[in-house]
């Protein structure tokens, strides 16, 4: 495998990646059709590359929405190629990044400069967690304190493969569990790093990763990455040396519906037990491995840890995500609590202010307190209007609660217009999934979007014939205690048709498993369920299961790719409206509706339609794809809001009577009649 952030080949100066048009490229009897072995021609294909191309000649914003089939990575990497532009592609996900890098790119360099010359300079970057940090891992071989046989056995795994890797990648550790306690002790995430001052600076894969960077042509990175860089940046005012990435012509953002969720995460605030924890654990260790652990330090520790451990006690009670709008009465009750918490972090500061002859990482100790101590402040303290406090409690391990205490922006718009969008030439937002009733009114006032040029492009599949979409009437309302019951029964009738080869999803984690209690032992099909086994080995075990069922949540609602009569069958319980009482959404309803709008139908509609054309796009993913997409929430047909859901949906033949769906999988395409 090639390195990860290595580029995919040595560019050469001076050659003119503009000699091919973009209609010789993907039109028939085109570059496309001769080097690729699945060529069709897609007309969306080639509206796309001429509507990204036309934007970054213009220096223009450009939304597109481009269906499943459309084929958009060549269309957005064609035209930046020929663009001659530095670019960075920011993706949803990390399979989208590697699909770019070692797939599409390598495809396009081999069908554009067959001969080798003017070859690009790519690379590819990911959060600095999931690369080592080879100064931890030295540190940790003097000083082995490791848990169990299993660590041990992963320690020497990491030391060997450390030897020979070229990326630092956690990637490539195959046989590294995605929960290893291990590799959290050893990432270079920044709580840690003391930049060049480190022993290890000139060996660091960070530092490469930068390198690279500053010399590709095109980087490519996911929307985490990509707001964690541009938070610093804001902070950093914008400093030159801020952030890690350079100065760029453009911005691809693929897989663009999740970017308000992604933006707000990094815009806001937050603190938790665990990272108050975290520091003084690192603290502790450093002075005990420099033998500098004073009575006066441990006192401080003791200290630091007693006050947060009794003011997360002190919060309000209440398991999940809820808000926290009574922070002035909580402090005037608990305000003194709150001061000896925040005496605490200076403390520690002092403490290690006064250490003779520092080791380089105790400054770094000393900005992580400040700014705890900085973030407490403002959580408890600030009153900016356009922000929403919450509280998370989330369940570790051993009976222990992580407690999260948050702020996030109740409208990202006005920070993504100032930070990111007024100050980039060309940003190109595109996904399968962005527009509701044919229109982007609801991206744009979401994301702050302006003089932009807008695209809907045809759909590459004939949805009409490959897809059956039904909605039971008779099924009760999806709030009330009668549905589960009357789903499962109708789930169950739906799977015997379809001979299992289905997802079920669902909008609640208690929903799927009530159904899957009721279901276990009703059908004939071996049953998957999300929470059994990671992510990916559940989709493996789908796909090389026959007639499977996978009952599932959120995070198989999109990004997740099974083609071909695997997966004959999508579910889903009931429209994906977000949770009313989930602080984030209640404080943007409540701000929408305040300055005189109407939340439902500007906000919580339209993210629940795109919600939904997602979980409904996991079944047509290939032109030989065919099968159902059930929905059993009969509002969509009842309530007045139902006709924007079917009207941003594709045109799937549709029905309400279970007869048409016996028969739309009893014959074969285009065979059956007319349905209702």
């Amino acid at each position: 495998m090639a390195p990860i952030s290595q580029p995919a080949s040595a560019a050469v100066p001076g050659v003119k990646k503009q000699e091919v048009s973009l209609y010789q490229f993907f039109a028939p009897g085109g570059v496309l059709s001769r080097t690729h072995p699945a060529y069709e021609f897609r007309r969306g294909q080639l509206q796309m590359a001429q509507s990204v191309e036309q934007a970054l000649e213009e220096k223009r914003h450009l939304i597109v929405e481009a269906g499943t089939g459309t084929g958009k990575t060549l269309a957005y990497l064609v035209p930046v190629i020929r663009s001659g532009k530095r670019v960075i592609i920011s993706t949803g996900t990390k399979n989208l990044q590697e699909q770019l890098f070692h797939k599409d790119i390598p495809f396009l360099e081999q069908a554009l400069f067959p001969d080798g010359a003017g070859r690009l300079n790519v690379c590819y970057m990911k959060g600095r967690n999931n690369y080592l940090c080879r100064k931890k891992l030295y540190d940790l071989t003097g000083q082995l304190v490791l848990s169990g046989l299993e660590e041990i056995e992963h320690y020497r795994a990491i030391a060997a493969w450390e030897k020979t890797t070229q990326s630092g990648d956690r990637a490539e550790l195959a046989e590294l569990p995605e929960a290893s306690a291990l590799w959290h002790k050893i990432d270079a995430r920044s709580d840690a790093c003391i930049g060049q001052k480190c022993s290890s600076w000139d060996k660091c894969f960070i530092t490469e990763m930068h390198r690279r960077a500053m010399e590709s042509d095109i980087i490519i990175v996911n929307h985490h990455l990509f707001f964690a860089d541009l938070s610093i940046k804001q902070q950093a005012e914008y400093a030159p040396d801020a952030g890690i990435f350079p100065e760029v012509g453009a911005v691809i953002f693929d897989e663009a519906h999740e970017l308000e969720d992604v933006a707000g995460s990094y815009f806001g605030v937050s603190v938790s037990n665990g990272r108050v924890e975290e520091l003084c654990r690192d603290v502790e260790a450093s002075l005990q491995r420099n033998h500098m652990l004073s009575a006066s330090f441990s006192g401080a520790l003791k200290s630091l840890r007693e006050r947060a451990m009794f003011f997360f006690a002190l919060l309000p009670q209440g398991e999940g995500r809820f808000s926290f709008e009574n922070r002035r009465d909580f402090l005037e009750e608990n305000g003194d609590e709150f001061m000896a918490l925040q005496q605490s972090f200076t403390r520690l500061g002092s403490e290690l202010e006064n250490l003779p002859s520092k080791p380089e990482e105790v400054f770094n100790f000393a900005r992580r307190a400040q700014e705890l101590q900085v973030q407490f402040g403002f959580l408890m303290e600030s009153e900016d209007p356009n922000t929403v406090f919450w509280i998370e409690r989330r369940r570790g391990g051993r009976d222990k609660f992580n407690v999260y205490l948050q702020a996030t922006p109740i409208d990202v718009a006005p920070i993504l217009k100032t930070c990111l969008f007024d100050k980039l030439d060309c940003a190109v937002l595109t996904s399968a999934t962005l527009a509701v009733g044919g229109g982007f009114e609801y991206m744009r006032r979401r994301l702050g979007l302006e003089h932009t040029r807008e695209s809907v492009l045809p759909s590459h599949f004939d949805y009409e014939n490959q897809a059956l979409f039904y909605v039971p009437p008779d099924l009760p309302d999806p709030r009330t205690p009668q549905f589960a019951a009357k789903a499962a029964d109708r789930i169950r009738r739906l799977l015997e048709i379809t001979r299992g080869r289905a997802f079920v999803l669902f909008t609640s984690y208690a929903q799927m498993n009530d159904v899957y209690q009721r279901l276990l032992g009703e059908l004939d099909f071996p049953m998957l369920l999300q929470g059994d086994a990671p992510k990916s080995a559940l989709l493996e075990e789908f796909r090389l299961t026959p007639n499977a069922v996978l009952f599932a949540t959120s995070s198989f609602w999109q990004g997740v790719d099974v083609q071909g009569e695997q997966l004959s069958c999508v579910i889903i319980d009931r429209l994906p409206f977000a949770v009313p009482s989930d602080p984030v959404v209640a404080a943007r309803v409540k701000s929408i509706d305040a300055e005189g709008g109407n939340a439902f139908f500007q906000y919580q509609v339209p993210a629940a339609v795109i919600t939904l054309k997602q979980g409904f796009g996991r079944l047509i993913r290939s032109l030989h794809d065919r099968g159902l997409l059930a929905l059993l929430d009969n509002r969509i047909l009842k309530k007045a809001y139902g006709r924007v859901f079917v009207e941003s949906l594709p045109n799937y033949r549709k029905t309400t009577e279970l007869g048409v769906v016996e028969e739309w999988f009893r014959v074969g395409p285009g065979e059956h009649g007319e349905s209702a």
